[in-house]
């Protein structure tokens, strides 16, 4: 009899948990309502598609050593329910995100570097491994999907960039374009969008810069041309649109933190029984179906990172 132990991260084939006041329906009725926002969205997606120039690199190579134990997220979902404040503060914001102004696009690597520079996206493309990596995605607001993310290591990027030995942290920072990005006018919100990792995080296996998504370049609603996915935190930590990563020995204050610390803080990672303080975190709701499956710890990939946080039984903050 072949019997299969399951590892950390695998859950019970279609495990439920009963649907309670964890969700916010206004939310998901907006998730019903992603395909007539895609039909509208179509043509510019599909010619943003086909005008980027590193369209050409995709697909790529999957690395088999991520897997996930569910169904893929149908790409009309992952692209049309998207949180991008820049462009509007509700999920519906695909279209408008068409005009992110993609090329030019350069990333800036400074602070505690070898040697401060400036980088060409398609230079950078072509400096870095790409592959395929499938991810579990866990939103804060508790909603889940999984993507077949393209793109490579933070840890390559690290690399690159030569930080000195006494930078502790990586600062990360968003376009802030007047010009097309419409919610840089809500002067409330501490633009750009800054997230941070620690050095130790960044250079985890897990840290991974995405480029690309379902096998082609990532669109601007998504984060083109570049943003961070780190599956074992909450969404909020995986910074779209990236132009800016700054090695520093203080640690960043973040966007979220700076507005509401007591319910995003700086760390985010995923736990079920750390709820949020105005909802529960045990259960998700799965992006584009009817189905709810219990939250694990750091979204399940605790084997890769647990070792990171020596005292989270003791911190609750770590999962804030």
């Amino acid at each position: 009899m072949l019997l299969k132990s399951r590892r950390g991260w695998e859950l019970p084939e279609r495990a439920a948990t009963p649907e309670g006041a964890y969700m916010n329906r206004r939310e998901f009725a907006l998730a019903a309502a992603a395909g007539p926002i895609l039909a509208a969205a179509g043509p510019a997606l599909r010619a943003f598609a086909a005008d980027d120039p590193s369209a050409k690199l995709y697909p790529v190579k999957r690395n088999e050593k991520y897997v996930l134990d569910r169904n893929l997220t149908d790409e009309k979902f992952a692209t049309s329910y998207n949180n991008f404040y820049e462009f509007g503060s509700h999920k519906g914001i695909a279209k408008a995100a068409q005009a992110l102004p993609v090329r030019p696009w350069t990333v800036v690597l400074d602070g505690m570097v070898e040697k401060e520079q400036t980088v060409d996206i398609d230079t950078l493309l072509k400096a870095m491994p790409l592959e395929e990596r499938l991810y579990r995605h866990r939103c804060v607001e508790a909603w889940s999907m999984a993507v077949p993310w393209s793109g490579f290591p933070l840890a390559k990027l690290v690399e690159f960039a030569k930080p000195k030995s006494g930078a502790k942290y990586l600062r990360m920072e968003s376009l802030a374009d007047k010009a097309t990005m419409p919610g840089l006018k809500e002067f409330w919100y501490p633009w750009p969008y800054v997230e941070g990792l620690t050095i130790e995080e960044a250079t985890n296996e897990l840290a991974f810069l995405a480029t690309g998504m379902y096998g082609k370049p990532i669109p601007p609603q998504n984060g083109a041309m570049l943003r961070l996915a780190t599956p074992w935190k909450y969404g909020f930590k995986s910074i779209k649109s990236i132009v800016k990563f700054t090695f520093t020995n203080q640690r960043p204050k973040t966007f979220w933190e700076t507005l509401a610390p007591n319910e995003y803080g700086f760390w985010a990672n995923v736990h079920p029984a750390v709820r949020h303080p105005r909802w529960s975190q045990a259960a998700e709701r799965v992006l584009g179906t009817d189905e709810m499956m219990e939250t694990m710890p750091f979204n399940g990939y605790e084997e890769f990172v647990g070792e990171m946080y020596p005292d989270r039984n003791n911190d609750p903050k770590l999962f804030m």
